[in-house]
């Protein structure tokens, strides 16, 4: 427990490649090293191709994931969610009120900064946002109606390139580095940080399980995983990450939680939403 908020001070050889990712130089210039180190890594995949996870290195799996997908699980969620979202509130509004664009075509943009508050907001909380300021309940935030909403709205972003912004603002951009500093963290009994295994192990196994890169995860949540047996949002795996490498999981909604999601999914600007995706 001593070492959950050590940075790792982590450098990694492939080639002629050496790659300091803690390097402070920006978010733009972290953007072209971090998809350069991948896409140098993994010349035969494109950028978009990192996107289908653990598929691009087990033959087997991608085989029953591409039979999967003809009748993906997640299908009842879309449905459920399209008419929970369509559906009026007490005072006769609608979710499609709160959102640019009534709500449809935006989930690629999230998470996003929020000037007023000078904190990251993820699409789950400006849901619930929405729900308080028009007169109901919020919903808890990672099983239940909120994913079915997020899974119909990341629907209708599907194949729209992931585009999350970061203003020009002190806090925005500090936002960016703690979400950073969160995902090269040790932490655990195991003191293990998210990069150990979706940077230094991408593409090997762990205890069976194919890693995925850490460029292009982001873009399949909500994503329906066989061990849930449901669709589930990105920070609910970020919980279940945290539990395996013996780490007390961070809050959900937490400001670490959500810095974390605004760097993580920041990494996979530029690839095509593919979301909601299907995992085992």
């Amino acid at each position: 427990m001593r070492h959950h908020y050590r940075l790792s001070i982590l450098f990694i050889s492939f080639g002629l490649l050496l790659v300091n990712p803690l390097l402070y130089a920006g978010p733009k210039e972290d953007l072209a090293r971090y998809q350069g180190y991948f896409q140098k890594r993994f010349s035969n995949l494109s950028l978009d191709d990192l996107s289908n996870g653990l598929y691009n290195f087990d033959a087997g799996r991608r085989e029953q994931w591409e039979a999967i997908m003809e009748f993906p699980p997640y299908e009842i969620a879309i449905e459920e969610g399209d008419e929970l979202f369509n559906k009026p509130f007490g005072n006769g509004k609608h979710y499609a009120d709160c959102f640019d664009g009534g709500g449809v075509g935006i989930a690629h943009t999230y998470p996003r900064f929020n000037k007023k508050s000078g904190k990251v907001q993820n699409l789950s909380a400006v849901i619930n946002e929405c729900r308080v300021a028009n007169g109901e309940k919020p919903l808890r935030y990672l099983k239940g109606e909120i994913v079915k909403l997020l899974t119909y709205m990341a629907d209708t972003s599907r194949g729209e390139k992931i585009d999350i912004q970061i203003p020009d603002d002190p806090r925005a951009l500090a936002a960016y580095e703690d979400g950073k500093r969160v995902y090269f963290t040790r932490r655990g009994v195991r003191e293990f940080a998210c990069y150990h295994c979706h940077w230094e192990a991408a593409g090997q196994k762990i205890r069976g399980n194919v890693l995925s890169t850490a460029v292009g995860q982001a873009t399949h949540f909500p994503s329906y995983r066989s061990k849930w047996g449901a669709v589930g949002p990105i920070q609910r795996r970020y919980k279940g990450c945290m539990k395996n490498v013996g780490a007390v999981p961070l809050k959900t909604q937490s400001d670490a939680m959500n810095n974390l999601e605004y760097f993580h999914t920041y990494m996979s600007n530029g690839i095509s939403m593919n979301a909601p995706g299907t995992r085992f």
